[in-house]
């Protein structure tokens, strides 16, 4: 499988997953900013959506969409708990927390990284990320991960969304179960190695 990917950004999810998985596969890097691989070739031509992640599978069907690509992953290693069973009422509360993941926070995320966005716009949108923020922590009080005991696929969503907070001036200090739980997700050793992989840290 190949798993293209631009560093840091949201396809550092899958790319997570994948390793969590133990799942063969090559990452392929595909800048945002130029749209083409290292070879020259137009990322238009592999996704014609433009952004990342995309997954190859090995019958070269591609998947695009992370919460659709990583559930996909989960479902392949069953015994890796990385997703609660299909059809159970767990599952849904995964998809639950991939959705809210993906629209209120994702998505909040980019007008902050949008070149020319007025100041009092990205305050806005700082503050109404500060009050999901506040929702996530709060869900996180009593419980290790998203969905409990285990660490799940949503786990590591919300770990490299969570990490974007630093680069755009959106202060999470006063969320301390979110603290601790970017601390246990950021120690997990396929967090670390996708990490390293994608030049986001040094050493190892």
């Amino acid at each position: 499988m190949k798993l293209y990917y631009s560093p840091g950004a949201c396809s550092l999810s899958p790319h997570i997953v994948l390793l969590e998985s133990g799942l063969a596969f090559h990452a392929v890097m595909a800048s945002t900013k130029t749209h083409r691989l290292a070879d020259g070739t137009d990322y238009y031509t592999i996704n014609p959506k433009g952004y990342v992640p995309l997954l190859e599978l090995d019958t070269g069907e591609r998947l695009t969409e992370g919460p659709a690509i990583v559930q996909w992953i989960a479902d392949q290693v069953p015994e890796k708990k990385l997703a609660p069973a299909a059809g159970t009422m767990a599952r849904y509360r995964l998809v639950e927390w991939l959705n809210f993941i993906s629209t209120e926070l994702h998505k909040g995320f980019s007008p902050l990284f949008t070149p020319g966005m007025p100041e009092e716009a990205k305050a806005l949108f700082r503050s109404k990320l500060g009050d999901r923020f506040a929702y996530v922590d709060a869900a996180l009080a009593e419980q290790p991960f998203l969905l409990g005991e285990d660490f799940s696929v949503a786990d590591a969503y919300l770990f490299v969304v969570a990490g974007w907070s630093k680069h755009v001036g959106v202060d999470l200090s006063r969320f301390v179960h979110l603290a601790r739980f970017i601390e246990r997700v950021g120690a997990r050793p396929a967090v670390q190695q996708a990490m390293r992989a994608e030049g986001l840290i040094r050493g190892g």
